[in-house]
Parts: C-alpha cells; structure tokens; sequence
C-alpha cells in the first residue's frame, strides 16, 4: 500500500466518524492529502447531531468495551487533547440497566466478563436499586446493572465541532458534494465520483456515510447490510429532581436520562413501523403516549405527570447482520476501509474507530486495540459478532 507523502486518503462522510478518522490520521504521522466529503455541511440531519450522545461500557461484544474505555479516557482528558476551551460536557452518573428475574444468573455473567475486561460495572438487587435510586419501582425488577465509572452523557455536536475543526488545523480539506459512486480499477477504489461531476482521486477511500453506507457500498457492486432506522427522541420536563439519575434502561425497552433542566427518552418503534428510513425524519409522535409514557410512569411514578417539550427523530445506522460496527478493509477491494454500522453505539466509539481506521492506513495494521472481530469478513461469510445489548 502506498503510506508516502503522496498518498490520497478520500473519507465518505463528514460526521464524527470521517472527522475522527481524519484527526487520527495526522495524529498517526499520514501527510498527504486528505479529502472528507459530506453532502450536508450543515449537519441538521446526521446521526451524530440527532443522537443521545451517550458512553457506556456494559456490553455483550469484549471489543465493544474495549472502545469504550478508550472512549471514556478520551472524554474524560477532552481539554488536555483540544485545549482548555474544550468543552463537551461529559457527565459520569452511569448506567442503570434493568432486567426482569429470568434475566438474572444471565445478566451476572454478563457483568462478570465486563469486569474481567475492565469495565466498573456492579448488579444490584431489587432493594440495593431501591436503597441508590428511591425514585424507582423495582416490584418487577430482578437485576439491576450499574456503571460505577467510566458512563454517561455527553454533548455530540461540541465533540465533532471540535475534532472537525482540530482535522481542518492540520489540513484536512472538506467539501461539500454528495457521492454517486467510484471508479473501480484493479480491484481498489482510483476515485470517488460526485453529484456534480467532480471525480475524486484516491489511493485510500473511506466508507463512514452512516446510515447512508449500505447504498454507497451497493454502488460498487458490494453487500453491506447497513440500513438507516428512525429513532426518536422526546424532550420533556417532569416533577423529579433526582440529582442521581442515571442513563435508565428499562426492562420495557425504554430509556431515559436527564437533560438540562428535564430529561429525553424514546424506545424502538415495533418491528412492523421500523422500516428503512431514508430521508424520513418525521418522529414517531405516537409511542409517547402509547407507550414511552405509561412504562415510564409504571417505572418512576414522579413521571406520571409531565410535559412534551419537543420531539425529534434521527437515524441508526442498523447493522442488520449484527448490530455491532464494520470497520476495517474489504476483502477484495484492496484500498476500502469501512467505519460504519454502529447499531446506535457510534458517537461513543467513534475515537477508538478514527484511531483504528488511521492505524490500518499509516501502518498497515491495528497498533492499538484490535478491531479485526469487527472486520467485513463477517458480512462477506455471514458469521455474525452478536452484540446482545442493544437499545
């Protein structure tokens, strides 16, 4: 692979996984050219402004917390790596996620694997939850797991405005262009085509379009079960001021957390309405009444009265094969990286992705953590990574 100074590195998708991956790359020692194309400069509608921007490291996938922790000691020294006016308001108050008594010995050794990979997680019984959370009704609760350090909150706009423009002081170029496809030669990409004409020549291209990848990645004549789902979000205020209040995962499905002066929330809509998603981004308005909220209240009975404020929806990247991330190179397309298909799990991962991806193209192989399970061989061979803690 050609690591010279002449090298072209093209990153489909402007988000925080291309700019992560941008950063990195000069962090790793690329010097030549790098090109992040996204075709909406303002970021109204990509997944990382929309999300909940949360971390956490209770996971089924030991790779997945493996990112997490670098996650965590990223956001955690955010100053010391962008300067002191860096700023994204990281907040550690954990984790709760709740389970039903069937879950129980599963979810112990669960909790036994994230610690022997060294996350801080802790189960709590039904009174230890009573006993920490008072606000929350455990009378069909079996197992709660906690992130005693190393989870929480986070705001996903201040972290991608500051790696973008740390990627632009070190002269990483952005245009504005939405891709239409590539020029294929001797099995690498040579060049990524846009809208308007403009033919991009590369000797790496990037595949972090998001939602958007699995379309892209079919216009080269390759598979990538990546489609974008709706999910929403609802901005409310309620009568709790519960300066304890974690990120809850209900057994229901449900979650919320607290944001400014209230809280956000949502769950999955039913499998029958969670359709591919492509420029819908018209929230589910209906699953707050009908069921956000009477699980919310049954859960924290202080939020039996509340007030909507605002809904939005944004895009999960669903990776249908198994909801864990692809990154890493295609198998026959020698010079195609991919960072995509995160599942709902991206925004959290993204440095340990940017740095993955930058590792493989300026030395050639993962010098840090390994990142090889996520790799496309399991799209290629139809052998799924599951990651069983999804939401």
């Amino acid at each position: 692979m050609d690591k010279t100074d002449k090298a072209s590195v093209v990153i489909v998708g402007g988000a925080i996984m291309g700019s992560f991956a941008a950063w990195f790359l000069r962090r790793e020692g690329f010097t030549g050219d790098i090109t992040v194309v996204e075709k909406d400069p303002t970021y109204q509608f990509c997944s990382t402004a929309l999300s909940a921007a949360s971390i956490r490291t209770q996971f089924g996938t030991p790779v997945n917390i493996h990112m997490s922790l670098f996650g965590v000691d990223f956001f955690r020294n955010i100053k010391d790596i962008f300067g002191q006016s860096a700023d994204i308001g990281y907040v550690e108050k954990g984790y709760l996620i709740l389970g039903g008594p069937e879950t129980v010995e599963t979810r112990r050794l669960a909790v036994d694997m994230q610690k022997a990979e060294g996350a801080d997680v802790v189960a709590l019984s039904p009174d230890e939850i009573a006993a920490r959370f008072p606000y929350i009704s455990v009378e069909d609760i079996g197992i709660g797991t906690f992130g005693a350090t190393g989870e929480g909150w986070f705001d996903a706009w201040s972290l991608l405005s500051l790696v973008r423009g740390a990627a632009k002081d070190l002269g990483v170029r952005y245009i504005t262009g939405k891709v239409t496809g590539f020029d294929i030669v001797a099995s690498r990409v040579s060049a990524v085509l846009l809208e308007n004409g403009d033919r991009l020549p590369c000797d790496w291209c990037v595949m972090a379009a998001g939602p958007a990848s699995g379309a892209l990645t079919s216009a080269l004549g390759q598979a990538l079960p990546v489609t974008p789902k709706k999910r929403t979000v609802f901005s409310f205020r309620a009568p709790l001021r519960a300066g304890n209040f974690p990120m809850l995962f209900d057994s229901s499905g449900i979650w919320v957390r607290p944001e400014g002066e209230g809280f956000i929330g949502g769950i999955q809509p039913p499998a029958d309405q969670d359709h591919d998603a492509t420029d819908d981004f018209e929230p589910h308005h209906d699953l707050m009444e009908e069921v956000f909220w009477p699980a919310l209240a049954t859960r924290v009975n202080a939020m039996e009265e509340l007030r909507l404020e605002r809904s939005w929806a944004g895009h999960y990247e669903i990776n249908e094969l198994d909801h864990n991330g692809v990154i890493g190179l295609h198998d026959e397309i020698g010079n195609l990286v991919f960072s995509t298909g995160f599942s709902g799990h991206g925004v959290m991962h993204a440095p340990a992705a940017g740095r993955g991806v930058a590792e493989l193209i300026a030395h050639g192989n993962y010098t840090s953590l390994d990142l090889t399970p996520l790799g496309y061989h399991r799209i290629r061979t139809g052998s799924p990574l599951p990651e069983s803690i999804i939401y």
